[in-house]
C-alpha cells in the first residue's frame, strides 16, 4: 500500500514538473518571438532616415481601474521614439476624482515600478501593435516585463 501511495505522489509530482516545463517553454517561445519583432523593427527605423527622436511607436490602453462602474475612462499611453524612450501617461478616473502619473521610459523599461497596465501599453508600443490596444489579449504580463506568477 505505501508503494503505492508513493508511486502516484511520483506520477503527480511528474506531471506538476512536466506542466512547469511546458509553461517555461511557451513563455520562452513569446519572449523570442518578442525580441525577433523588435530587432526587425529596429533595423526597419537604422533604414529610415528619419529623426531617432521623434515619437514613432504609439499605444493606449483604457480600462476601469478602480473597479467601479465609471465607463472604462482610465488609460495608459505610451510614447516612445526608435529607442524606446519616452513616457507613460497614466491617467486614473473615479467617479469623484482623477490622479494623473507620467512615468519617464528609457530603453523600453522605467525606472519607476510600472503597473500590469502601464507595462501591456509600453511593450504593445514597442512590438508596433497600438495605437489602441486591449488587456484582454492573452499575454501573461507582469509588472516590468516579468510575468504576473513569478516573484
Amino acid at each position: 500500500m505505501i508503494l503505492v501511495t508513493i508511486a502516484l505522489a511520483a506520477v503527480g509530482i511528474g506531471l506538476l514538473g512536466l506542466y512547469a516545463g511546458l509553461t517555461a517553454r511557451r513563455r520562452a517561445a513569446q519572449a523570442v518571438e518578442e525580441c525577433i519583432e523588435l530587432v526587425r523593427r529596429r533595423l526597419e527605423t537604422s533604414a529610415d532616415v528619419t529623426d531617432g527622436r521623434a515619437i514613432r511607436d504609439v499605444a493606449i490602453v483604457h480600462y476601469d481601474a478602480l473597479r467601479e462602474d465609471a465607463g472604462g475612462l482610465s488609460f495608459s499611453l505610451a510614447l516612445l521614439n526608435a529607442a524606446g524612450d519616452g513616457v507613460v501617461l497614466t491617467s486614473i478616473n473615479g467617479r469623484t476624482e482623477t490622479r494623473t502619473y507620467a512615468k519617464i521610459v528609457h530603453s523600453g523599461r522605467s525606472l519607476q515600478l510600472l503597473s500590469p497596465e502601464e507595462d501591456q501599453v509600453v511593450r504593445a508600443a514597442r512590438l508596433g501593435q497600438g495605437p489602441q490596444i486591449r488587456l484582454d489579449d492573452g499575454r501573461d504580463i507582469g509588472v516590468n516585463g516579468r510575468s504576473s506568477t513569478s516573484t
